[in-house]
């Protein structure tokens, strides 16, 4: 059996442009991921702002584009009014969603202005847990209107005169989850979300809004609840938000490694049911989707802060076989382009994330380095691949094929993603551009010894990004093999460029 795995791709069979904004982030108030992550005055790090300036760098060479705040969980119970004015007047409160003391030092100036900063697109999610939609309106306004009201003119009173203009809303999170504080049902949720997003849309008309989709895909109202909060938000939703994470808790590799097809499948499913919805309610308007949380979580499931500020809570630490799922479901995203148009990994810093802080010293985790290669090469059209090679039979997924890919066009480079889910054999591929072949290549390797490596304090580089041969052959088809357990990130120059 011929191990190659084919890939064909021709520029006419085009999925979409890729949005840039599915390389988001979220930063929410959890554990260390704000207090000791990305603010922290005491550091030896902080800049003028109280922020710490190598996570923010380490952020920087992400590319990150919308980044979702100040929750998650959190939102449910969170008073946006808490977090603005003189710090020194701000309420310490109990924070009841991680059982944590909540300080209010880092709130809507401090996010917005690092944004600004940073060049990050807010992504604010509003309150409708314990929360009204007058509440949600009024934070538009005091973030987006210009003053000569009331919220603006408060807003100017606390320092910034220009509004933020923040374009993308949350419509609360999580709403199916009797977790959440404000659980609601399908109906009271959609007539609330429905409420907060026309009233806040008669405030900024030009804001994007993320209506509660199903927060997992195991959960008995999975599919009817989407479906029926679309039909209540209707048109004032843009986007209906996808969650998903994953880990290997079975210890079944081969199945880890093929969880991909099923972040597909959910793709699939969701973009049915806003089709569905769109067709049954003859709006014109198609809904898409927005992955606003996402990543590899199984291993620290400690949720409880005791009270405390800035405790640790949900630090996982990350290996190579986490990392290359972490490059499937981006690979997933871009497969999806014409509907997935917003995603951020959950999260940036310390709780589950890329990043881990231990005092004044920063770890970058394995996870960090397929985004980084990814988001380098994200520009252009994603295309459609023919994959023909090997396959995998797999417990959960069904069979798969053994290399997953995905491949984006920008004018005369095409970028060409691919991770090899065998944790035993090498996988050579050979790309075959139908509209006139390749000249060159050149690209990065992300592998290790063992799909469990892992950096940490004492060895930090286990898993880093290597360069990758990649070279073409007598008839213009680019060929590189892909060691066990390993994610590809290649540009191909065409002859045309």
């Amino acid at each position: 059996m011929d191990p190659t795995t084919t890939l064909t791709i021709h520029p006419a069979f085009a999925v979409g442009p890729v949005d840039e904004r599915i390389f988001g982030g979220f930063l929410e108030h959890l554990g260390r991921a704000v207090y000791e992550g990305v603010h922290d005055p005491a550091s030896a790090h902080a800049d003028e702002h109280g922020n710490r300036r190598d996570v923010l760098d380490a952020l920087e060479r992400l590319w990150m584009t919308a980044m979702r705040w100040p929750g998650g969980n959190f939102v449910s119970g969170y008073h946006w009014r808490d977090g603005i004015g003189p710090v020194e007047r701000r309420p310490v409160v109990r924070e009841p969603a991680w059982k944590s003391a909540e300080p209010n030092t880092f709130g809507t100036h401090e996010f917005l202005d690092l944004a600004e900063r940073i060049g990050w697109t807010p992504m604010l999610a509003v309150n409708l847990g314990t929360g009204a939609p007058e509440e949600a309106a009024d934070w538009v306004e005091y973030t987006n209107a210009p003053t000569g009201t009331r919220w603006a003119d408060e807003r100017a009173a606390n320092g910034r005169d220009e509004p933020w203009r923040v374009p993308l809303w949350c419509l609360g999170n999580e709403m199916d989850g009797p977790w959440q504080l404000g659980h609601a049902s399908a109906e009271v949720y959609g007539r609330l979300a429905q409420q907060a997003a026309m009233q806040m849309k008669l405030v900024d008309p030009t804001i994007e809004t993320v209506a509660c989709g199903s927060s997992t895909v195991d959960s008995a109202t999975y599919g009817t609840w989407d479906r029926q909060v679309l039909e209540l938000v209707g048109g004032d939703a843009d986007h209906l938000s996808l969650h998903r994470y994953v880990g290997n808790l079975a210890g079944d590799l081969d199945d880890y490694l093929a969880v991909g097809a099923s972040v597909d499948r959910q793709i699939e499913e969701a973009d049915a049911i806003c089709r569905a919805v769109q067709a049954s309610t003859r709006r014109r308007k198609r809904t898409t989707l927005c992955f606003d949380e996402w990543n590899v979580w199984y291993r620290n499931f400690d949720m409880d802060g005791g009270w405390q500020r800035a405790p640790h809570l949900l630090e996982e630490t990350y290996d190579l076989a986490d990392a290359l799922v972490v490059a499937q479901f981006l690979l997933s995203f871009i497969r999806h382009a014409d509907v997935v148009k917003i995603a951020n990994l959950a999260q940036v810093v310390s709780v589950i994330a890329p990043l881990l802080t231990r005092g004044d010293d920063l770890l970058v985790q394995s996870i960090y380095h397929p985004f980084r290669m990814i988001s380098d090469r994200r520009a252009g059209i994603a295309l459609r691949v023919a994959v023909d090679g090997p396959t995998v039979a797999t417990r959960s997924h069904g069979t798969v094929p053994v290399v997953d890919a995905a491949v984006v066009a920008d004018g005369g480079e095409v970028h060409l993603f691919a991770v090899n889910r065998s944790t035993g054999q090498a996988a050579p591929i050979r790309v075959t551009h139908l509209g006139g072949g390749f000249a060159a290549g050149s690209g990065e390797l992300l592998t290790a010894g063992s799909p469990d490596a892992t950096n940490g304090w004492e060895h930090p580089d286990v898993v880093q990004p290597v360069a990758a041969e990649v070279t073409i052959d007598d008839e213009g088809g680019a060929v590189v093999e892909l060691p066990p357990h390993s994610f590809l990130a290649a540009k191909l120059v065409t002859p045309h460029r």
